[in-house]
C-alpha cells in the first residue's frame, strides 16, 4: 500500500509517516516546508511545494498511480493566529484542500483521511463529547476544519470520494524512537510552554482560570502523537471496510486533563514540581472537552496506549534532541 501524506514533514504528518513505514505502508510526502523539516520529509520520497500547486499535484499522482489514499495533514493550526488572520486560515485550510480534492478526482484517487479537530465541538455538561455531539466552532481554525468536513460530506455524495475525518484535540509527545517530534523550538501550546519555562527556570503561566472545570483551567484531551499515528494506520488498513462515503471518528484518551493537571504530570515526569502562575485566557481559547472513544475502538480496533506522563517524557526527550535536528536542517 502507498499513501500520500500532505504536510508529511510536520509534527503529526512525519510521525504518521514513520508509523506507516513500520507497518509496511509506503509514504509519499508532500510539504511546502513552511514549518516542516526537510530531514523529516526526505526520509521517504518527497515533493516540495504547495498543496494547491496543480502542476505539482499532477506530477505526484502521475509518478505514483498506485496511491491508495491521501492523508491530509497540511494546515495552519494556531488558534490565536487564526483569530488575527482568518482569511489566511480559510484560504489555506479550506481553499487549498479543495484544489487537492479536485486533483484526486481527476486521477481517480478515492480515499481521503482528514487530520481534523475535536475543538469544533460544543462541550456537553460533563465536558465529554462523541461523534454525535453538537458542533459549534469558536475560532476560524476550528471553523475552517468544520467547513472542509462539510465539503467532504457533500463530495462523498457523488460516489467518487470516500472520506474519513479523524477528530482529535491536543497531541503531545514524540515518536518514542525519537525519529521525529515537534519541530518548533518555541511552541505556543501548553506543554511546549511548560518545557520552555522549565528550561529557563521560570514559572509557567496557566492562561484562563475561570472556566467551568474542576479546577478552573481549560480542559483538553491530551493524546500521545504516536497513538494518533497508530490510529491513522488502523484507518488505512481498514478503510474499505469502514468507509462508504463520509464518516467521523474521534480519537482521544477518553478522559480530560486540565492545564493544572498537565503541570502536575510534568512535575511527575521530571521529578521537580513546576512553578505555576495564572493569567488571562488567550483570544480564541475555549473551555475544552474530552472525547469518548467507543467508536474508535469498535470501528478501528484502536485505543490510546500511552498516557499524559508518557507524552511529557517523550516531549522532554525530544526537546533535548531537537537542537541537533535543527542544526542538520540548517546545514543541508
Amino acid at each position: 500500500m502507498k499513501v500520500l501524506i500532505t504536510g508529511g514533514a510536520g509534527y503529526i504528518g512525519s510521525t504518521i509517516a514513520s508509523c506507516c513505514a513500520d507497518a509496511g505502508i509506503t509514504p509519499v510526502i508532500l510539504d511546502d516546508f513552511s514549518t516542516g523539516l526537510h530531514v523529516f520529509g526526505e526520509r521517504f520520497e518527497c515533493y516540495e511545494g504547495d498543496v494547491a500547486n496543480v502542476e505539482l499535484l499532477e506530477r505526484v499522482f502521475t509518478d505514483h498511480p498506485d496511491i491508495f489514499a491521501v492523508v491530509h495533514c497540511a494546515a495552519k493550526i494556531i488558534v490565536p493566529e487564526s483569530v488575527e488572520q482568518p482569511l489566511d486560515y480559510y484560504d489555506n485550510n479550506l481553499g487549498k484542500a479543495i484544489t487537492l480534492l479536485r486533483a484526486m478526482d481527476r486521477f481517480g484517487v478515492r480515499r481521503f483521511i482528514l487530520s481534523s479537530t475535536a475543538s469544533m465541538y460544543e462541550p456537553g455538561p460533563d465536558s465529554m463529547v462523541d461523534e454525535t455531539s453538537p458542533v459549534a466552532p469558536q475560532s476560524p481554525y476550528a471553523a475552517s476544519k468544520w467547513l472542509l468536513e462539510r465539503v467532504l460530506a457533500d463530495a462523498s455524495l457523488t460516489g467518487r470520494l470516500n472520506a474519513i475525518a479523524l477528530r482529535y484535540f491536543n497531541p503531545i509527545g514524540a515518536d518514542p524512537a525519537l525519529r521525529t517530534g515537534l519541530q518548533n523550538p518555541a511552541p505556543t501550546h501548553a506543554l511546549g510552554k511548560m518545557i520552555s519555562a522549565h528550561a529557563a527556570g521560570e514559572p509557567f503561566t496557566v492562561t484562563g482560570t475561570g472556566w467551568p472545570t474542576r479546577d478552573g483551567s481549560g480542559l483538553r484531551d491530551y493524546i500521545h502523537v504516536w497513538d494518533l499515528a497508530r490510529a491513522h494506520v488502523a484507518c488505512l488498513e481498514r478503510f474499505d471496510t469502514i468507509s462508504t462515503g463520509y464518516d467521523v471518528i474521534n480519537l482521544g484518551t477518553g478522559r480530560g486533563t486540565t492545564v493544572f493537571e498537565l503541570a502536575d504530570a510534568f512535575g511527575e515526569a521530571t521529578g521537580t514540581p513546576l512553578t505555576v502562575r495564572t493569567g488571562p485566557a488567550r483570544p480564541g481559547d475555549v473551555v475544552g472537552c474530552a472525547t469518548r472513544t467507543d467508536k474508535a475502538l469498535s470501528v478501528l480496533g484502536w485505543k490510546a496506549e500511552l498516557d499524559v506522563v508518557d507524552g511529557v517524557r517523550d516531549s522532554l526527550a525530544w526537546s533535548e534532541k531537537l537542537p541537533t535536528i535543527l542544526e542538520a536542517e540548517a546545514s543541508r
